[in-house]
């Protein structure tokens, strides 16, 4: 245990030991910058649905009580390296605490752990170090969060017209809405999402991974599908926090658009949301200048940057995952064409590494 400044000290937590588990989960939703991202539940989902391994560092003060913690996930990939993610395969994460004055040492320990992991980069998804061996990125991600209206009439007032004119249309089309947890909407949902990445040219996760999220979460998470005579063509699961909604991997089908469906399945979350008792709608992330983000702020979210930070080790690159990248584009266009078969084969060997 190394001493911070009295009267703080630092350790790693062990996720497998039940009484730390419920110490953490208590202390991020007590945190009003807590998120499901920092939830032990997340990381070790994350770590048993893509096989990479997760990292839990704490500050405790002497009496034991909890000041802070930074969730970490260690990723390897041949394709894209090694890294320490705050955290791994979410929007979120870095660095918890009560005292300010602790968050440059968590994350200057987060860059030690990755030292001796070996990993060349840190990347912290949310508040993070300070110093210029921190790169800061504020431009390349919005996020979009707003509070749910108290019904569904006030919830379309909400909207912006042109938006609430395609949700009115797509509540006119005979589709059904559900809303379940169990395998049958594990499978609707991983079949939509599969093909709904693959046209946009990525790799779809293992099913592993939200199988285990939904298993790691329980009824703080679940599934919304909207299906037309029997089939899916929008899905998304969702999770849920302090009376937040977080719809995280949801898509729809080639057959979506013309049936407005993703309109619908984010109407129907609100409302479901609504009776779960939640008052706020978190749409995530999008990259900026993106047809996403123009969707969800044509829904009335306003767009707020996100801070990014990563530090490198001397010598090295920071690790590139972004999609928009020009060296990717040729990658992009070639996925979009394979066989949503062979896609869903290659895809999850892949995309384990992403982070």
């Amino acid at each position: 245990m190394s001493m911070i400044s009295q009267p703080f000290a630092l350790r790693a937590a062990d996720l497998r030991d039940p009484g730390e588990r419920a110490r953490l989960d208590a202390y991020v939703r007590a945190h009003p910058q807590g998120t499901p991202f920092h939830l032990p539940a997340w990381s070790v989902a994350v770590a048993e649905g893509c096989g990479q391994k997760s990292h839990t560092l704490v500050a405790e003060r002497a009496d034991g009580s909890l000041a802070g913690m930074v969730p970490l996930t260690e990723i390897r990939s041949p394709l894209f390296g090694r890294a320490l993610v705050s955290n791994g395969f979410a929007v979120g994460g870095g660095v918890l605490a009560d005292d300010a004055a602790l968050v440059q040492p968590l994350a200057d320990a987060a860059w030690a752990l990755a030292e001796k992991l070996g990993c060349p980069t840190l990347e912290l998804r949310g508040v993070g170090g300070d110093g210029p061996e921190w790169i800061g990125d504020d431009h390349s991600y919005l996020g979009f969060s707003r509070p749910l209206a108290g019904s569904d009439e006030e919830e379309l007032a909400a909207i912006p017209r042109k938006q609430r004119a395609e949700v009115r249309k797509a509540l006119e089309i005979d589709l059904e809405v559900s809303t379940g947890r169990h395998e049958d909407d594990a499978r609707a949902h991983y079949a939509v999402y599969a093909e709904s990445v693959r046209n946009l040219g990525t790799p779809v996760f293992p099913a592993k991974l939200f199988r285990a999220v939904l298993r790691e979460f329980d009824d703080s998470a679940d599934i919304t599908t909207v299906r037309r005579q029997g089939v899916a063509v929008a899905s998304v699961l969702s999770l849920y926090m302090n009376g937040t909604v977080f719809p995280y991997w949801g898509g729809g089908t080639a057959a979506a658009r013309a049936l407005r469906a993703n309109d619908r399945m984010y109407f129907a979350l609100m409302t479901h949301a609504r009776e779960k008792g939640c008052t706020r709608f978190d749409f995530g992330r999008s990259k900026a200048g993106t047809g996403a983000a123009a969707f969800k702020k044509n829904w009335g979210f306003p767009p707020v940057p996100l801070l990014y930070a990563k530090r490198v080790a001397a010598g090295e690159k920071p690790r590139e995952i972004n999609p928009l990248n020009p060296r990717y584009r040729f990658k992009v266009e070639a996925w979009k064409k394979l066989p949503l078969w062979v896609a869903n084969q290659i895809g999850p060997h892949i995309s384990r590494g992403l982070g």
